[in-house]
């Protein structure tokens, strides 16, 4: 059974996720606080976790931090605020997804199950084929990768993000292309998404942003590996 955390100090909010989520089928463990929010990752199996940015004793980017340390299933974080900069922030240190309150649960669920379809599929044998680009080595049948002979830690997300780029070596990719491909839903104008997203992948592969290698960007049309 498909395990979820989630931590928001509303109880309202984290009994309304708990109800929409158990009428899946998932398993729900609910919390209401960074340190209890800790000790259930650091205690059980989990598949996803839904974080509350804002918390009483730890923040949700903290959380978020712990998480990766280790752990490399999805993140959705929950936020009151609207403003693009903690939406970079959680994306860049390695959330999956964000979502603003007040929200709609059936479109919380809906980036749920997206989340969980992808770490399916990235857990599933689904092609035998390599791809490699300069050191960058791609075992699709592993869902795997390689930089410089060395294993990337990589989530779902980010591996299909850099799959794509590399399925498309030589042809620039818009940001609108990318959203489409990778999230299945209409890309918007201004969404740093991608932007986020693409700067923790080349983090990951020590890229000079200036100068990278391997992932380079097409200013206003969007990104090509070459």
């Amino acid at each position: 059974m498909i395990r979820i955390l989630v931590v928001d100090d509303e109880k309202e909010i984290a009994d309304l996720l708990e109800f929409y989520l158990q009428n899946e089928g998932y398993e729900v463990i609910k919390v209401n606080t960074g340190g209890d929010a800790l000790r259930v990752i650091d205690e059980h199996d989990l598949d996803l976790a839904i974080l509350d940015i804002m918390l009483p004793d730890i923040d949700g980017f903290t959380i978020l931090k712990k998480i990766r340390e280790k752990h490399f299933y999805p993140v959705i974080m929950l936020t009151a605020k609207v403003e693009d900069i903690d939406k970079i922030m959680g994306l860049t240190i390695g959330a999956d997804d964000y979502i603003t309150k007040p929200f709609n649960p059936l479109e919380l669920i809906a980036r749920v199950k997206t989340q969980i379809r992808r770490t399916k599929l990235y857990n599933k044998e689904i092609e035998s084929d390599f791809i490699d680009i300069n050191g960058l080595h791609i075992n699709i049948d592993s869902h795997k990768m390689y930089l410089n002979e060395k294993v990337m830690e990589l989530t779902p997300l980010e591996y299909d993000i850099l799959l794509y780029l590399a399925k498309n070596k030589g042809r620039v990719i818009s940001s609108e292309e990318l959203f489409t491909n990778i999230w299945g839903e209409k890309y918007l104008d201004k969404n740093n998404t991608i932007m986020a997203h693409i700067a923790r992948l080349r983090e990951k592969m020590s890229e000079d942003a200036r100068k990278p290698k391997f992932i380079k960007t097409v200013w206003g049309v969007g990104y090509i590996i070459e």
